[in-house]
């Protein structure tokens, strides 16, 4: 059995399992960002007992765990590189924190990564190779799957589409800000916030526009055809087979995301490519990056 961590910015999970798409036992709580990485840390080092008594195991009995971290990482020195949501992680040696706590080696990746790789082997892309997953929620992540690995470049990441600068003309003429600025949730709600003089959060646009508003339907617009932009760079660079898109954003919908999103990839991509990628919601919901770290473990370790 393999233990499975995710780290977030506003979430920790824990879960048990064997890497092949089930989930024996699943530890969550929340994350305190004023506590910094030490207080994620504190309750790491609480979690893992109480994990370990609900489902009825012995330390002993883990082959090892997988970690997947929200922000980069360094493969080679087993550290993380950023967080750029909780303070108190920049170079910090969390396999091998984890290894010793747990007394079993532990591997680690972004969580992007490991959650493409869920989705790749157990859920909206399985079966299917390249696939490049999207995670659009408190940011914009991405991960490059192919022949169900992880595509990591020279060691320390890929795949960050978040970062990528649309091109397409947009409201405002920001052509200088990245694509988080446009389509992640913070940027959401902050473009709304500023168009519309009061705070509003990026569910409170999708909300709105749910119910016709006209202000969070042009915002929202805005988003869609920011991520499209996103979308049409990576086709044109990779040609996955799939693009799969989770997190909070994703929840959006059909009918105001997935369904503009594919009009636009279709009018503004690269005619040679046109039909050959499919996009698509996730499908392993809130537990994809524990099912993919613990893939991850497996794959590494198992």
């Amino acid at each position: 059995m393999f233990l499975g961590i995710e780290i977030g910015g506003t979430k920790l999970q824990l879960g048990l399992g064997r890497g092949e798409g089930h989930i024996y036992a699943l530890w969550r709580g929340t994350v305190n960002p004023a506590e910094g990485g030490e207080g994620i840390r504190k309750q790491i080092v609480s979690a893992v007992p109480q994990l370990l008594t609900q489902a009825e195991m012995k330390r002993s009995e883990l082959r090892g765990v997988g970690i997947g971290f929200g922000g980069p990482t360094d493969d080679d020195a087993r550290t993380v590189i950023k967080s750029h949501h909780i303070a108190g992680w920049d170079g910090f040696p969390l396999a091998d924190w984890v290894g010793e706590l747990v007394g079993a080696p532990a591997v680690m990746c972004n969580d992007a990564d490991v959650a493409g790789l869920a989705e790749a082997l157990f859920g909206a892309g399985k079966g299917l190779s390249p696939v490049f997953y999207i995670t659009a929620g408190s940011g914009i992540g991405g991960g490059l799957i192919i022949d169900g690995r992880i595509y990591r470049g020279v060691g320390k990441g890929a795949a960050e589409i978040g970062h990528l600068r649309p091109v397409y003309p947009l409201a405002g003429g920001a052509h200088d800000q990245i694509l988080e600025h446009w389509s992640a949730g913070w940027g959401i709600g902050q473009r709304a916030s500023v168009a519309g003089g009061s705070e509003i959060t990026g569910k409170d646009v999708a909300e709105a526009a749910q119910r016709g508003d006209a202000l969070a339907l042009r915002v929202l617009d805005e988003a869609v055809q920011a991520l499209a932009e996103g979308v049409c760079s990576v086709i044109k660079l990779l040609c996955p087979r799939r693009v799969i898109i989770g997190g909070g954003v994703s929840l959006i919908g059909e009918a105001l995301l997935f369904a503009p999103l594919r009009r636009y990839v279709a009018e503004r991509g690269f005619a040679a490519f046109a039909g050959l990628t499919d996009i698509v919601p996730a499908a392993l919901g809130e537990e994809v990056v524990v099912h993919g770290a613990l893939a991850y473990a497996r794959q590494k370790l198992g």
